[in-house]
């Protein structure tokens, strides 16, 4: 599975895109298996939104090995 980091994401990771293998599971279940692929962005993908097919997803919330996933690092502005 390919996910893409975006933002802050990206920086911390050093990449853009994450190659993992990933035969389905829960976004909880993805972010522990990016976590422990990538420990760099542990502590922000705490704090992230994870879109699943282009849908903002909940921890408990399916993620297929086909699926499209994105993490999306929270935003300050004012």
């Amino acid at each position: 599975m390919s996910v893409q980091f975006f933002a802050g994401m990206a920086e911390a990771a050093g990449m853009r895109r994450l190659t993992i293998g990933w035969s389905g599971g829960s976004v909880a279940e993805l972010r522990a298996a990016i976590a422990a692929a990538c420990p760099a962005v542990g502590a922000l993908l705490a704090r992230s939104a994870v879109a699943v097919d282009g849908r903002y997803a909940t921890d408990a919330a399916a993620v297929p090995a086909t699926a499209d996933v994105a993490v999306i690092p929270p935003v300050s502005g004012g």
